[in-house]
């Protein structure tokens, strides 16, 4: 089998952005995956644009006049969330799904 085509189990910390093999298991983790090196490294691009769109809010944090639901920071932070969590489910194991469906956070 193709090691970029074999799955492989990660576990997954949304809170803190990792993505973490069995053999570097150091923290805590909420959900558990199965994906290939490349969807690894997609998992892994979403988070990085989600911290960068977290960036964005917390300058937005310091304008108080600014509505959160007219905020286009915020818009995009939920966005990268939000596929993030369409990407944990989409891997996931069944426990991993059925955590997230439990969630109500996945479009309809």
């Amino acid at each position: 089998m193709n090691t970029e085509t074999e799955k492989k189990t990660f576990y997954v910390s949304v809170g803190q952005g990792e993505i973490l093999e069995p053999s570097n298991m150091t923290g805590n983790f909420e959900f558990v995956i199965n994906a290939t090196e490349e969807e690894r490294d997609q998992l892994e691009e979403l988070f990085e644009e989600s911290m960068e769109a977290q960036e964005d809010t917390g300058i937005r944090a310091h304008i108080p006049y600014r509505e959160y639901h007219n905020d286009k920071e915020n818009d995009a932070a939920d966005y990268y969330l939000a596929q993030i969590y369409q990407k944990l489910h989409e891997l996931g194991t069944p426990e991993t799904k059925s955590h997230i469906e439990s969630m109500n956070i996945l479009p309809d």
